[in-house]
């Protein structure tokens, strides 16, 4: 049985990964800024032990590191800026260093080891090297565009006008992943330490072109959904960074080796676009109120 610190457990990735590791067996310590949030009284309810960390403060992250036998590790930019968000995983890798873990998981974003010029996939680029640096062993695990931001922002504003609004062409295909795999592989990875120690892995459980999204969303919500093209332009508007990134998405692509992910780590349970937009509750999600298009960028 492991002891295994979750950053991010209250977030999707995180929380995801926690879950599976709960599922199977060992025990998890859920680091956050706000150990009294009703999302950590979740984590607490299922049975995790939650402790407060803070990036900006070493002091924190030393103290919830203790005793750990392993780390899973997730930054993000959004909410914060690229140089905090580098900052803060160089934090957390040194304080996991210090603690003598054996093994940290570190998630960041597929193809970020290609050089491209996506600003937010060259941060996490920049904390993965320093990741490698460290001397204590490592997996970066790099997941696709994740699935659930599909039921959420500025794609469920347009689904609930019988529109799949995406700033791509209709097909070129995109690698896909849901949090619950990206969760699933991640504590297989946590599992087999010795087999996953100082790889770097792309994964995705599917891959569809926004036409195809469009088709298999009209089927389970029930009514006629088009796929219309946003401007990159407007999107720039919002975030020149995910501008970036849907560039790259159009221009060189995001293709991952689905097929031989499956075979290789069947017991992930990956789950494909079809099955996970039909487990998701679109009579709730659509009557919920819509958000500034403004404020729906990831």
């Amino acid at each position: 049985m492991l002891t295994v610190a979750v950053s991010g457990a209250t977030g999707a990735q995180g929380g995801a990964t926690a879950r599976a590791l709960l599922k199977a067996g060992h025990r998890v310590r859920a680091l956050t800024r706000q150990p009294t949030s009703p999302a950590a009284d979740v984590l607490r309810d299922l049975g995790t032990e939650v402790r407060r960390a803070d990036f900006g403060d070493r002091a924190s992250l030393d103290a919830a590191l203790a005793g750990a036998d392993s780390l899973f590790a997730v930054t993000t930019p959004f909410g914060t800026d690229l140089a905090t968000e580098v900052r803060h995983g160089r934090a957390l890798v040194d304080a996991a260093a210090t603690a003598g873990l054996d093994h940290i998981v570190l998630t960041t974003v597929a193809h970020a080891d290609r050089g491209t010029g996506v600003p937010h996939y060259e941060s996490k680029s920049l904390v993965e090297r320093h990741l490698r640096e460290s001397g204590v062993p490592w997996t970066v695990v790099a997941p696709a565009a994740f699935m659930d931001n599909y039921a959420s922002g500025w794609t469920l504003d347009g689904l609930r006008e019988g529109v799949f609004a995406w700033p791509m062409p209709a097909d070129q295909p995109l690698a896909l992943i849901p949090a619950v795999d990206i969760g699933a592989f991640a504590a297989l990875v946590l599992e087999s330490a010795d087999e996953f120690a100082g790889r770097r892995i792309d994964i995705a459980s599917d891959q569809r072109t926004p036409a195809e999204m469009a088709e298999i969303l009209a089927g389970v919500i029930g009514s006629e959904i088009n796929h219309r093209r946003v401007p990159l332009d407007r999107v720039r508007q919002w975030s020149t960074d995910l501008a970036a990134m849907f560039a790259y998405f159009t221009d060189v692509g995001l293709h991952l080796d689905v097929a031989g992910l499956r075979r290789d780590y069947p017991e992930v349970g990956w789950h494909g676009f079809a099955g996970w937009a039909a487990a998701q509750d679109w009579t709730t999600l659509l009557s919920t109120a819509p958000r500034d298009h403004a404020s729906s960028t990831s």
